[in-house]
């Protein structure tokens, strides 16, 4: 049996659709059958040479699948069986580091990833971007019964982004529900599913900004719970930070979410917080360049920043718990997906990098 993947040649070079020897599966893996694996913004940051990665390998880290094959006695230890949906989670922490001790493995400072392997050496394919996929078993996460695996697609990686980056904020104090406005910076999907996540955690108002003059991100975002959304292309960059800052009688907003990945989104943002206010920034997640920021108002504001990179295995069981839970939202979010075949890798790379849906995803 044979299964096709697209091979990453390096930054800026078309992906090559090569096939693949299937193999036994290793001891300690699981061996899936695709389902779905998203395209990720690190994943074209690797093609825009703003990240770097060795070629050629088998990239992707969004992976959802059906188990064809593991050991059955192996599976049972992590609750696992062939035929059970799971999400393949990249991140693997040392265990080691002061930040593991520390209960912090999600910035381990020796962190490895499970699509690392070499596209030479058997089982082959170990990155998100095939047909087939080998993980090992301790990094597969089994999706309940109760939720689609095409409504656990669009968001796999996103949404534990975004539910860590929140979840830092809580260990550093940060009480959620004594916020009344919010602000995500970027619809992507980070963005997209920040505005619904913020929402449910019961803040009142939640506010988008984005740029550009396609709507459908826009409607998306307001179908999922904004209150408003902001262009910065059509009202201008003052007229929308005037408008935030009168926000809370005048004081601004009391937390921004950056998801843009747009170095000068960072300026507005703190422009817009409230004295106090809390500022998340997972969405800088790339070499895109500087931008001078009034690091005066750091102090002035008292500004409470909070950094976040990464997310751990604990941050995919909270994603699919919430999706357990808001069952209202899974037929907005499983239209959220434009599919491509891995055979088509590299018009669904081309359609990314368009920013006019939500989420693309291969399927085979």
């Amino acid at each position: 049996m044979k299964a096709k993947a697209a091979v990453f040649m390096g930054a800026n070079k078309d992906f090559e659709v090569r096939e693949f020897e299937v193999t036994e599966t290793p001891a300690g893996y699981g061996r899936m059958d695709l389902i779905a694996s998203g395209i990720c913004g690190t994943d074209l940051h690797f093609h825009n040479g703003k990240l770097a990665i060795n070629p050629p390998t088998v990239i992707g880290h969004e992976f959802v699948g059906k188990i064809n094959d593991l050991d059955a006695a192996e599976g049972e230890k992590y609750g696992l069986k062939v035929g059970d949906n799971v999400i393949a989670d990249i991140a693997v922490p040392c265990g080691e580091c002061l930040l593991c001790k520390n209960g912090d493995d999600a910035n381990c400072v020796n962190m490895q990833v499970t699509n690392g392997g070499s596209i030479d050496v058997a089982p082959y394919l170990y990155g998100g971007y095939a047909e087939v996929n080998f993980t090992p078993l301790t990094n597969l996460v089994k999706i309940p019964e109760g939720v689609d695996p095409m409504v656990a697609v669009p968001f796999a990686c996103p949404g534990p982004t975004a539910i860590h980056a929140c979840e830092l904020a809580k260990k550093a104090g940060v009480d959620f529900s004594a916020l009344d406005v919010a602000v995500v910076q970027g619809l992507g999907p980070v963005g997209t599913f920040a505005v619904m996540y913020l929402k449910s955690l019961g803040i009142k108002k939640v506010y988008a900004i984005t740029a550009g003059n396609d709507l459908t991100r826009e409607n998306v975002a307001l179908s999922v719970g904004a209150d408003k959304v902001f262009n910065l292309t059509r009202e201008g960059v003052s007229a929308v930070t005037e408008a935030l800052q009168k926000e809370n009688g005048g004081l601004g907003v009391d937390l921004c979410f950056e998801a843009s990945g747009a170095p000068a989104a960072v300026a507005q943002g703190m422009e817009i917080l409230r004295n106090r206010g809390v500022y998340l920034v997972p969405g800088q997640y790339s070499a895109s360049g500087g931008v001078e920021i009034q690091p005066q108002l750091i102090t002035f504001k008292a500004l409470h920043i909070v950094g976040s990179s990464q997310y751990s295995m604990c941050d995919v069981h909270k994603y699919l718990e919430f999706l357990s839970v808001h069952t209202e939202l899974h037929d907005k979010i499983r239209g959220l997906a434009t599919k491509f075949k891995v055979s088509d890798i590299n018009e669904a790379i081309a359609y990314a990098k368009q920013g006019k849906n939500v989420k693309t995803v291969l399927v085979k």
